[in-house]
C-alpha cells in the first residue's frame, strides 16, 4: 500500500550511487525534492515558450503578418527542427558536462529568441525565430537525465514520467496563458493586437531566465556532489560496503570492454573482477540507505555510472536494436503529441467555428494538460510491472500495448471527423490517455538500456520523438485543412511500427546493470 509520507519524508537511497528510492515531491528542502521540482518546472516553462505561438498563430499573428496556411504549417515544422538537432547534442553533453548545466544552457539560450518575438515582421522572420525558440524543446533531454541521476530503478519510471508529464503540460498551459496575456494587454493596457502579441512573449522570457538561474544556484549535479567526481564517489561507497580486492569503477565506456567480453550475463562472465559477487564483507550501514545485495552493488558501480563516451563508443550504443525500440516507439508517441499540439486549435476552429480563438484554445489546452495525469500514470504502471514478475519485459510490452490502443483512437478520430463536441473531445481525451501514458512508459524503460550512456540514449530517443513530430507535421502541411485524414494515417503508422519492433529484447544480452 502506498505510504503518503514518502511525498515529503527523506527517502531511502541506494548505498552506491545514492539515488533515492522514493520521490519527496513536496519537500523542496531535501535535495531530491528540490531537483525533482526544478526538473519538471524547468521543462514546463520551456515547453510553454516553445509552443507559445500556436495559440495566437491561427488568427492574431496570421492576420498581423499576413500569413498563409502554408506559412503556418512551415513554422510548425521549423520549430521542431532545431529541437531535433539540440536533443542529439544535449544527450552527449549531459554525459560529458552533466545534465544540470546542459539544462540551464538550453533554457538560457532558448530564452533569448523568445524575447525577440517582437522583432518579427514577416513570414521569413517568423520561421527564423521559431527555429531558434525550438532550442527550448531540447531541454527535455537533460530534464530526464537529471531525474534518472537522482532516482533509483524501482521508482525511475514514475519519476521520469512525472517530470516529463508535468513539463509537457506546458503545451496545454500555453493555450490558456498566451491568449489570456494577450487579451489582458489589449483590454487592460489598451494595446493594439499588433503590439500586444509581441509584448506577451516577454513574460515567458522572464520566467525562463529566473528558473534557469535558480536551477544552477540551488541544485547539485548528482546526489554525491560534483559531476566530475561521480565515479570516485561510487568507488568510495563501494569500498565502504563491500571488501573487495578490486573495486575500480569505469570512467569511460572503453573501460568495460573486458567486463563485457564474456557471453551471457554478468554472473557468468569470465572476468575475474566479477567473481567477487558474494565474497566481500558488508561495511557499515548509514542512515536512509536501502539494503541491497552485494552483487547488485557491484552491478550498479560498474554498469550504471554514466561515463564520457568516445564517438566510436557512442555509435556502438546508438546503433543497437534496443535503442531502435525506444526511438521508434517515441517517434510514434511523442511525434504524434507534438504534431497534434500544433494543429489541434486550428482543427477545433474548423469543426467548431463558434468557439472562437479563446474557446478552441481552451479545449486544445486539455490535450496538453492531460499529461499531468496520463504520463505519470504510464510510468507508475510501468514501475509496478517491473517490480512484479513481468520485470523489464513488462515495461517494454506496456509501451506496445499503449501504442496500439493509441493507434486505434487516432484512426477513429480520423474516420469519424466528428462535429459533435462531446464525441470529438471524448475521442481526443481517450487518445491522449494512451498516447501520453505511452510516453511515460517509454522513458521508464530508457534508463535500463545502456545505463552507462543514459545521456546518449535519452538524447537519441528524444530526438526520434521530434523527428516523428517533423514527419507528421509535414504530412499535415501537405493535407492542408484535411486534419482528419492525417489522424488515421498516423494511427496506422503507429500500429505498424510498434508491431514491427515488439519482438526485440528490452536490454542487450549480457548487459551489466540496468536489470
Amino acid at each position: 500500500m502506498f505510504d503518503i509520507t514518502l511525498l515529503w519524508r527523506t527517502p531511502e537511497v541506494n548505498p552506491i550511487n545514492h539515488k533515492a528510492r522514493s520521490i519527496p515531491a513536496f519537500n523542496p528542502v531535501n535535495q531530491y525534492g528540490r531537483v525533482f521540482t526544478f526538473a519538471w518546472f524547468g521543462f514546463l516553462v520551456a515547453f510553454w515558450s516553445w509552443y507559445a505561438f500556436p495559440p495566437l498563430l491561427t488568427l492574431t499573428i496570421a492576420k498581423d503578418l499576413k500569413l498563409t496556411q502554408t506559412d503556418i504549417s512551415n513554422s510548425n515544422i521549423i520549430a521542431l527542427v532545431a529541437t531535433l538537432l539540440v536533443r542529439l547534442v544535449a544527450g552527449p553533453a549531459c554525459d560529458r558536462f552533466g545534465p544540470r548545466y546542459t539544462f540551464a544552457g538550453c533554457l538560457l539560450v532558448g530564452a533569448v529568441p523568445t524575447a525577440l518575438a517582437g522583432a518579427v515582421t514577416n513570414a521569413k522572420g517568423l520561421l527564423a525565430l521559431r527555429f531558434f525558440v525550438g532550442i527550448l524543446g531540447g531541454s527535455f533531454v537533460p530534464c530526464q537525465v537529471w531525474t534518472t541521476g537522482f532516482f533509483d530503478k524501482n521508482i525511475i519510471g514514475t519519476a521520469n514520467s512525472l517530470t516529463g508529464g508535468l513539463g509537457n503540460s506546458g503545451g496545454g498551459i500555453t493555450y490558456f496563458l498566451m491568449p489570456a496575456i494577450f487579451d489582458s494587454l489589449v483590454s487592460n493596457q489598451h494595446m493594439t493586437p499588433h503590439k500586444a502579441w509581441r509584448v506577451a512573449f516577454v513574460v515567458p522570457f522572464i520566467v525562463i531566465t529566473v528558473t534557469a538561474t535558480a536551477l544552477v544556484l540551488c541544485c547539485p549535479d548528482t546526489p554525491t556532489g560534483k559531476w566530475s567526481e561521480r565515479h570516485l564517489a561510487a568507488q568510495q561507497n563501494l569500498q565502504q560496503h563491500v571488501n573487495l580486492d578490486v573495486v575500480d569503477v569505469p570512467g569511460a565506456l572503453g573501460d568495460r570492454k573486458e567486463m563485457d567480453s564474456g557471453s551471457g550475463s554478468p554472473h557468468d562472465s569470465g572476468d575475474e573482477k566479477l567473481r567477487f559477487n558474494a565474497e566481500g564483507k558488508a561495511g557499515a550501514n548509514y542512515d536512509h540507505e536501502a539494503q541491497i545485495g552485494e552483487q547488485e552493488m557491484l552491478d550498479v558501480a560498474r554498469g550504471e555510472i554514466v561515463v564520457k563516451p568516445t564517438f566510436k563508443e557512442a555509435m556502438g550504443v546508438i546503433f543497437t536494436l534496443q535503442t531502435l525500440v525506444t526511438a521508434a516507439c517515441y517517434f510514434c508517441s511523442f511525434g504524434t503529441e507534438l504534431s497534434v499540439n500544433s494543429i489541434l486549435g486550428a482543427y477545433y476552429l474548423k469543426n467548431f467555428p463558434k468557439l472562437g480563438q479563446s474557446g478552441t484554445g481552451n479545449w486544445a489546452a486539455m490535450f496538453g494538460l492531460l499529461n499531468i495525469v496520463c504520463r505519470p500514470l504510464g510510468g507508475a504502471v510501468s514501475d509496478a510491472l517491473y517490480q512484479s514478475r513481468a520485470g523489464i519485459w513488462g515495461k517494454k510490452m506496456l509501451i506496445h500495448v499503449y501504442a496500439i490502443i493509441t493507434g486505434a483512437f487516432l484512426i477513429a478520430i480520423g474516420l469519424t471527423n466528428s462535429h459533435n463536441k462531446s464525441t470529438m473531445f471524448g475521442l481526443i481525451a481517450g487518445m491522449a490517455f494512451f498516447l501520453e501514458g505511452g510516453n511515460g512508459a517509454n522513458y521508464s524503460l530508457v534508463p535500463h538500456v545502456h545505463p552507462q550512456a543514459n545521456g546518449i540514449i535519452s538524447g537519441v530517443t528524444g530526438a526520434a520523438g521530434n523527428f516523428g513530430g517533423i514527419i507528421f507535421a509535414i504530412i499535415f502541411r501537405y493535407q492542408g485543412k484535411d486534419y482528419e485524414k492525417v489522424f488515421w494515417i498516423i494511427g496506422i503508422i503507429t500500429i505498424v511500427i510498434n508491431v514491427a519492433v515488439s519482438w526485440i529484447r528490452p536490454i542487450p544480452k549480457g548487459q551489466i546493470g540496468g536489470h
